[in-house]
């Protein structure tokens, strides 16, 4: 029987050191990735500051979905506070105190919004870099300019920290965008601006918006790696039984300017901000139409 306790506790300490060693590599190749430096030539951009790019700036903020994480004022906070996941939060960018806007000059604001990397060369957590990254110069002007023009809010951030699960799916996943600096080629060259028009080019621009939350595929379906309960992200793709795929564009429509399907059932404003949305130019929403019944069919949740 002693013996039997002793090969239990061998086992037990072996299973101990084995976790503790998988926790000290998670978290040094964590930290190693979290502290990165990126040197990153960024393309300037021509910022305006007349009214009407300002205000074409804030309605991109609202249909670019910044105000999400950074909310409507732009005062920022957290929106993961999670001893498992860590907390995740987003930036306060106005001139008040805790702002951003003081430090940043024009060329930081592109690198942060374009490429995902910070003033110091480190990467930024979950911001949403890939999606921003083939933005025109004239949007993310507008964009830029509005941001600047954003009354004070004094709003102190607190510090960001990722908890153990946060950092194992930082190394070990591949499907939650953690620092997604290191999905974009910082060195491409910049693409063509596409042509305003309603086409499946233009609303291929417009869907990279969409892609944070219903996935690259658009099928919808739970967001890797973030707690959350249903209703989860919608099927956007033309699946007949899941999907989009019994919808008219006039239906589509209609869902993104009031929030009601065509069933008469309405979207909840808190899960899909469609009154952001609904600020979309009718060329935008035929555009992003057209896009979406262009892309494969999928079943709900194949992300």
């Amino acid at each position: 029987m002693k013996k039997f306790f002793k090969w239990v506790g061998l086992i037990a300490a072996g299973l101990l050191g084995i976790v503790v060693l998988s926790l000290g590599v998670i978290f040094f190749l964590s930290e190693v990735r979290l502290n990165k430096l990126y040197q990153v030539e960024v393309t300037p951009v021509a910022i305006p500051s007349d009214a009407a790019s300002i205000a074409e700036g804030k309605r991109l903020f609202a249909t670019r979905g910044c105000g999400d994480c950074h909310k409507s004022n732009g005062a920022g906070g957290d929106f993961i506070d999670d001893p498992l996941l860590g907390r995740i939060n987003a930036a306060n960018l106005t001139t008040g105190q805790g702002g951003r806007v003081g430090s940043f000059s024009d060329d930081d604001w592109v690198r942060a919004i374009r490429h995902g990397v910070g003033p110091d060369g480190k990467p930024l957590w979950i911001m949403p870099s890939q999606e921003f990254n083939a933005i025109n110069d004239k949007d993310l002007g507008a964009l830029i300019a509005y941001i600047k023009s954003l009354p004070a809010v004094d709003m102190e951030i607190s510090e960001k920290r990722l908890g153990p699960l946060g950092r194992a799916l930082l190394v070990t996943s591949d499907q939650v965008a953690v620092l997604p600096a290191e999905r974009i080629d910082h060195a491409a060259p910049r693409p063509a601006a596409v042509e305003v028009a309603a086409t499946v080019e233009y609303g291929a621009y417009q869907a990279q918006t969409c892609v944070g939350c219903h996935g690259p595929t658009l099928s919808g379906g739970a967001i890797p790696g973030v707690p959350a309960e249903p209703p989860y992200p919608a099927n956007l793709t033309p699946n007949p039984e899941t999907g989009l795929g019994t919808w008219t564009e006039a239906d589509f429509v209609q869902a993104i300017r009031t929030g009601v399907r065509p069933d008469g059932s309405t979207i909840n404003p808190t899960v899909m901000p469609w009154p952001n949305f609904a600020q979309m130019s009718d060329t935008e929403l035929s555009a992003l139409w057209l896009y979406l019944q262009s892309i494969p069919a999928k079943p709900e949740g194949q992300r």
